[in-house]
């Protein structure tokens, strides 16, 4: 189990990280400064998650969490650049944040609906963080 809760934590911690890096790489084009308030919103509660993984981490390993690789960063950047290349709109951001939003949602109900002996400590900060996602979707769909 101890095995189980450590994946769980690096798998929310590769989340949040992601989600971080992507707010981060569309930042710059957003010149909505309404959405790009928002966006710093979101960028903060997956830092809070990201916090709650790293205080977390320690009661079940003296390593960190497993961050996401470079190549992972770089396939992120990459994308999003590509994609935004042509249309740095309020709905093209907005929709590509929750295509990336969206993958978390479905590996972390995933991750929920496998795993039913998990702490309970890992089980609440992977619940907190599908729910935010899921807050994040609709707080992304007005922009669409």
């Amino acid at each position: 189990m101890q095995n189980e809760n450590l994946n769980i934590l690096d798998e929310v911690n590769k989340g949040a990280t992601m989600g971080m890096n992507a707010i981060h790489y569309v930042s710059d084009k957003v010149g909505d400064q309404t959405f790009k308030k928002v966006l710093d919103v979101e960028y903060n509660k997956y830092e809070k998650i990201y916090n709650r993984v790293n205080d977390l981490y320690s009661n079940y390993s003296d390593k960190e969490p497993h961050e996401t690789s470079p190549m992972e960063k770089m396939m992120t950047w990459s994308g999003i650049q590509m994609n935004t290349m042509n249309d740095k709109s309020n709905s093209k951001i907005s929709e590509l944040l929750m295509q990336g939003t969206n993958m978390g949602i479905i590996e972390g109900r995933r991750l929920l609906n496998e795993h039913h002996d998990i702490a309970p400590d890992v089980e609440q900060i992977l619940n907190d963080f599908v729910v935010m996602q899921e807050d994040s979707v609709e707080t992304l769909k007005k922009y669409l």
